[in-house]
């Protein structure tokens, strides 16, 4: 999902982390967003105003009597087609002047304006960031709803090494996907979601596992996370990078899942188990490497508990259950009988046979498994595709 038809200000105060912020305007023009940038005086001199209308194919607004381009009241003109506006960096200068309703620039009076969603990242000294003052003004600008993003904490311009750094560039676009990417039709909504694979270890070297990257689990994370929902993700071993805005449970073995999801379930509102847990784990550990013999071995194998049945047993009314069925062969028979055993509301069924499904890609394929029929999905992106189980989730609680 994009940015189509949001109109983004971005505001700049003087600090050497303004270059940041046209790798920032390249990335919401390529998200199809409208992108207009303010600048102080000072933050001209860090970056000229002309780098952002290469990029956006919009004026740079510096001067608040510059009426050589319309005749309109131009702070009032981008505060009323604003969606949000993110001022970044944000100096202790001006984040004082924003706290006490200053508004003598084009930027200030400006901001002062918008009636939309406001994002401050500041950027600045670490003496100057947790001076008293500049902390009791955050505070403040937080109680007016501005959305303080925390600054890293690194090596800065002037030497320091502390708090101070403004993050990096995909760090505020996703803050600023987060307000303005879908309708916010989950807020309210308390939401787990299990992914990736489980490792039931055999010895130290050694686990059994299977082929799941957790792709289809954290989309679905990030796509309630984005339409407003309070989301836990409790996941197995993955290479993927955690969406942003979510609790992360990370967990290793089949028992450490079923113990993790079991301690968050009573406060869940929607519980989605995208996650592949191994239905069975070797019955003991070795303490030390097995070593290699001339005979065959043997292992023996036990049950792992089966979460899914545990949470159709014991859910609370009103919670809303969901599991996941891959299957090699007879695929809605298989996953009608897992949704009758584990007393879920619904199973999401996809196959490893086909095409574009399955471990692994960036697509799939799948088939919602109700107990009232079954609503096949076509082949999508993952990303499309939670949205599209979510859909059908929000449309069952409503009663549809």
């Amino acid at each position: 999902m994009d940015l189509k038809g949001k109109t983004v200000v971005l505001a700049l105060t003087g600090g050497i982390a303004a270059y940041k912020i046209a790798t920032l305007a390249s990335m919401l023009v390529k998200q199809k967003a409208t992108v207009l940038v303010l600048m102080t005086e000072n933050a001209t001199r860090f970056i000229a105003p002309l780098t952002f209308e290469a990029l956006t194919g919009t004026r740079c607004m510096v001067d608040t009597f510059d009426r050589s381009f319309s005749f309109e009241i131009e702070h009032v003109a981008v505060a009323d087609r604003a969606d949000l506006v993110l001022v970044a960096p944000a100096s202790a200068n001006v984040i004082a002047k924003m706290a006490n309703g200053i508004a003598d620039d084009m930027l200030t009076t400006t901001v002062l304006a918008c009636r939309c969603p406001k994002l401050v990242a500041p950027a600045m000294n670490t003496g100057m960031y947790e001076n008293p003052a500049t902390q009791a003004n955050l505070a403040r600008l937080r109680g007016y709803g501005v959305e303080v993003i925390d600054p890293a904490c690194g090596r800065l311009a002037c030497g320091a090494v502390g708090p101070g750094k403004m993050p990096e560039p995909q760090q505020l676009l996703e803050h600023i996907q987060r307000h303005l990417t879908c309708q916010k039709d989950m807020a309210g909504l308390h939401l787990l979601v299990t992914a990736g694979p489980t490792r039931e270890a055999l010895d130290p070297v050694r686990f059994i596992t299977n082929h799941s990257t957790g792709r289809m689990g954290y989309e679905l994370a990030r796509a309630a996370m984005l339409r407003g929902a309070q989301v836990t993700l409790v996941s197995g071993p993955t290479a993927l990078e955690p969406p942003p805005f979510v609790e992360l449970v990370r967990v290793e073995s089949a028992q450490q899942m079923h113990d993790a999801v079991m301690a968050a379930a009573p406060a869940q509102d929607v519980i989605i188990k995208a996650a592949a847990v191994a239905d069975y784990r070797p019955a003991h550990t070795a303490g030390e490497k097995i070593k290699k013999s001339g005979a065959d071995l043997t292992l023996e194998l036990t049950r792992t508990p089966d979460i899914l049945a545990e949470l159709g047993a014991a859910r609370r009314p009103g919670q809303f259950l969901c599991g996941f069925a891959m299957e090699t062969r007879d695929l809605l028979d298989n996953a009608r009988a897992k949704l009758e055993k584990k007393g879920a509301d619904m199973i999401v069924a996809n196959s490893l046979r086909e095409a574009g499904a399955g471990f692994g890609g960036a697509t799939n394929h799948v088939t919602l498994v109700e107990p009232t029929g079954c609503t096949d999905l076509p082949l999508a992106g993952k990303d499309e595709v939670a949205h599209r189980i979510l859909d059908r989730i929000l449309a069952r609680r409503a009663g549809a």
